[in-house]
């Protein structure tokens, strides 16, 4: 694993005392160590492996699972085929034990195949676990409820997501590296479709970089930040950060709480960045600094500056958006698409 310059802020927390409100409006990373401690899950893994697995067998509702299969050359990282039009490892569904059992069956291999399930969502497959496991976000009015993430050591590639994040190590150690939005091109992110996790990762190998075909790579790791994140210990990533998560043992439980900053009712941005791929980019120079000019006006400037000089009851979508507008504007894009 490569080395980057920065190491993120730390600060000892307990779970009742989590500054959510400063955390999101500092917009940097930050360790939570110690904010999960006390979690049945945490400590049942701390004393080993088989019983962190019993634990989670009694609450598992036998329900089928989607997992992630790679054999050993896959070596813990799911990633595109060579070609980048593919993805190597196998979607297979079965019960939780079939990936557990094969976690053990392997535990002490060199070289194990690739087992990973990822971002279940808690209540759909392990009712009652949140009982002894839980922040209770939900308490202070926050609706991001809990996925869980299983395997063994597998590495997430580095990727963003559009949402605030709370990730906490449950079993087993992790190492996060993260890197502030704008170093996306020194990241080089793969293909947006298909994608190994539903999200644009880095195809740079964080362990042995190419740094004469990604040279502006060197310039990300002077920009990154990491730390190794021990059972108990929890991070916040903010929106949009870049973040590789690597599994550093053989059996690992992440659980992790997303959410938006914004209304249901307002859609992610990937549409729109998915709609200015196909009408603005391939367009001539000028036009594109020219509807640079606009977006900026519109859409980057302040919220209230292209409809502040007009009465309120003409601002129209110029205006602040609520449900009800919401609405007519998804009606309205998708009549216009359907012509």
């Amino acid at each position: 694993m490569v080395e980057v310059a920065g190491r993120i802020r730390e600060i000892e927390v307990a779970a009742d005392a989590l500054p959510l409100d400063e955390l999101v409006a500092s917009g940097t990373p930050v360790v939570l160590r110690g904010l999960v401690r006390n979690w049945r899950l945490v400590q049942a893994g701390q004393r080993s492996m088989r019983e962190a697995m019993e634990y989670l067998r009694g609450f598992y509702n036998g329900e089928p699972v989607t997992y992630s299969w790679g054999d050993p050359d896959v070596a813990g990282r799911p990633f595109y085929t060579a070609d980048f039009t593919d993805i190597n490892c196998e979607v297979r569904r079965s019960d939780l034990g079939t990936v557990l059992d094969g976690i053990a069956a392997h535990a002490d291999d060199a070289r194990p195949p690739t087992y990973y399930v990822a971002s279940l969502l808690v209540d759909t497959r392990f009712p009652g676990l949140r009982a002894d496991n839980d922040l209770d976000l939900a308490a202070r009015g926050i609706d991001a409820p809990p996925s869980i993430w299983i395997g063994n050591r597998v590495t997430a590639s580095c990727h963003y997501d559009a949402m605030s994040n709370i990730a906490c190590a449950a079993v087993g150690r992790r190492r996060f590296t993260l890197f502030p939005t704008e170093q996306i091109g020194n990241l080089y992110p793969g293909p947006l479709e298909p994608t190994p996790g539903g999200q644009a990762v880095s195809v740079v190998d964080f362990s042995a970089p190419d740094f004469e075909r990604f040279p502006g790579f060197r310039d990300a790791l002077a920009a990154g930040q990491t730390a190794v994140l021990e059972p108990g210990d929890a991070i916040f990533i903010p929106s949009l950060w870049w973040h590789h998560v690597q599994g550093l043992d053989p059996f690992t439980v992440l659980v992790n709480y997303w959410w938006n900053s914004v209304p249901a009712y307002v859609p992610t941005p990937m549409h729109a960045l998915y709609h200015a791929l196909w009408t603005i980019r391939d367009r001539p120079e000028r036009e594109k600094q020219a509807w640079r000019e606009i977006f900026d006006h519109y859409v980057f400037g302040p919220a209230d500056r292209a409809g502040g000089h007009l009465p309120e009851a003409a601002r129209n979508v110029l205006g602040p958006v609520d449900e009800k507008l919401a609405r007519q504007l998804r009606a309205m894009l998708i009549a216009k698409l359907n012509r």
